[in-house]
């Protein structure tokens, strides 16, 4: 009797493995059955429509000629690149509120289910005589319900959750320097293509109407020379110089034919964006370079500045202060565990004599083998604290080598723009001495017209002097760590907030730009050619 239930049960025990192996064979079967599904033409089409309706979303409209400081506005605040910098830092601020939550107790809830299909009997044997003392007995019934309600502190975790929780910190820090250079070369990127495009924007209007009447005058030439009015050489000498002025116009104009798309860009504009931009005035006198709290631009001081707010430095510098932490870790890993815990219990287990009890005790423990690990460590944090200081050095001299060459840059800049600006006056007044030649029908037309185009030359090349200069001084800004911004602006102001903040700011820094007027237009003189007008700007001081 007692063997055929032995093998009735060897039976239900063999079916129930076999259930077992079965089911699991089929997860395991079903989890490889898992292929790659690449997304559909309906779900691209959708993500495509999605992107496209939220690159641009919620901008303030364009509503008249952009300004260099709404331009620097449009940029801060909407500036895909500086949100993806902006996201980053507020992820890291999370992730500290979160780190923090580790120093804290552990207060954990469990419930427990255990159910079998006969009683966990068991018997007592004497270890003296290897009779049986008692007969078989179970404490536990067929199914229990259990659960706890337990408080627990471990002193060493809550001593390597504060260590992180410090790292974590300096790890914000470090995101909002990243946060700082990114926003820094925006505002450096979108002071030169503003330039730009006011050089485009005054090029636009000037060179067609000047193409229209140069072709007629080539024409003229060529006509001349094939009826032999005069000797050949003299129209295709004309010829050649016409050609050579187009020439050089042409190309400065495809310099600056993209500047308003890139600005635009910079803006997060959409690339088709019909816009104007507010051209300064070209009165506006530059000076050598002045920065706040550097006189006269002193190399050494203009150094000491860039190191102390470069976002680089203050990046390596923040992630020294993280590995100094590390070895403070590095030394709480190798000291003993010590765990506290109390608690509430409960069973429903029948032959329990108190079914709900309070449960408290220690533990202490320790692994001593990260005793002997912790010279490695050591030399490991060390070996990591050597690559960064040789990495600031290398980064200092590269700053100071940046400053420097910026600093001389602009020197050069400011030179190129004053010459370019002496050239723009003497070619201005030798149109206007060959205007009043032809109008006194002293000068040809061929004439006239050579002078405006070698006028129109040389206003571009101003202009692009001038933009020039402008990211020059935006350069020496970004090689200073200087912030485009002032602390109290945010991205949540509007536009014109923002612009107003800017101008002021810079106004301060003795940004030229900041302290004269703009204009819609900038200022002309309108002079006539035979059966033409022609405009071009009157030039400043």
């Amino acid at each position: 009797m007692t063997i055929t239930v032995r093998k009735k049960r060897q039976s239900t025990r063999l079916v129930r493995s076999r259930a077992a192996q079965a089911a699991l064979l089929t997860l395991v079967l079903a989890g490889c059955a898992v292929q790659p599904k690449p997304l559909e033409t309906q779900e691209n089409r959708a993500r495509a429509t999605d992107l496209m309706a939220r690159v641009d979303a919620d901008q303030e409209p364009v509503s008249a000629p952009i300004d260099l400081y709404e331009a620097m506005a449009r940029a801060i605040k909407y500036n895909l690149d500086g949100r993806v910098e902006l996201m980053n830092l507020a992820l890291s601020q999370r992730e500290l509120d979160l780190q923090r939550y580790d120093m804290l107790p552990k207060f954990v809830a469990s419930l427990d289910y255990a159910g079998r299909d006969n009683y966990s009997g068991g018997i007592s044997r004497s270890l003296l005589t290897g009779q049986t003392s008692l007969e078989p007995s179970t404490s536990s019934d067929k199914n229990v319900l259990s659960g706890d309600l337990s408080l627990s502190w471990d002193v060493l975790d809550f001593g390597l959750s504060y260590v992180r929780a410090k790292q974590a910190a300096d790890q914000v820090n470090i995101a909002d320097e990243r946060k700082r250079k990114v926003v820094n070369r925006i505002v450096e990127d979108v002071r030169s293509a503003y330039w730009r495009a006011v050089s485009a924007e005054r090029l636009l209007g000037k060179t067609q109407e000047l193409e229209r009447v140069t072709q007629a005058a080539l024409g003229q030439a060529e006509r001349q020379e094939k009826a032999g009015f005069t000797a050949p050489l003299a129209p295709l000498t004309y010829q050649r110089e016409l050609l050579s002025i187009r020439r050089d116009a042409q190309a400065l104009g495809r310099e600056l034919g993209v500047a308003k798309q890139q600005l635009a860009a910079l803006m997060n504009l959409p690339p088709n964006t019909k816009y104007t931009v507010a051209l300064p005035s070209q009165s506006t006198v530059w000076k050598p370079l002045e920065l706040p709290g550097i006189q006269g631009a002193d190399y050494v001081a203009m150094v000491r500045t860039a190191i102390e707010n470069r976002p680089e430095l203050r990046e390596v510098a923040y992630q020294l202060r993280s590995n100094d932490q590390e070895t403070t870790a590095a030394y709480l890993r190798a000291l003993p565990s010590l765990r506290v815990f109390a608690g509430l219990d409960f069973s429903d287990n029948s032959f329990l004599y108190n079914n709900n009890w309070v449960g408290w005790g220690a533990r202490a423990s320790w692994n001593v083998l990260n005793v002997f690990r912790l010279p490695a460590e050591k030399e490991k944090i060390k070996a990591q604290g050597q690559l960064l200081d040789q990495r600031q050095l290398a980064l200092t001299t590269a700053v100071a080598t940046q400053v420097e060459v910026s600093r001389v840059r602009y020197a050069l800049r400011l030179n190129e723009l004053q010459t370019a600006k002496r050239y723009q006056d003497v070619q201005s007044r030798i149109e206007g001495q060959i205007e009043a030649g032809y109008k006194a029908e002293k000068l040809s037309r061929q004439t006239l017209i050579r002078e405006q185009m070698n006028t129109l030359v040389s206003q571009v090349r101003y202009d692009m002097a001038l933009a020039d200069l402008q990211n020059a001084y935006a350069n020496v800004y970004a090689s200073l760590g200087i912030d485009p911004v002032e602390a109290g602006m945010t991205t949540t102001e509007s536009v014109t907030e923002l612009a107003g903040k800017l101008r002021s700011m810079w106004a301060k820094r003795h940004d030229a730009v900041a302290g004269s007027p703009n204009a819609s237009t900038s200022p002309e003189r309108t002079h006539k050619t035979t059966g033409s007008a022609h405009s071009s700007p009157a030039t400043g001081g």
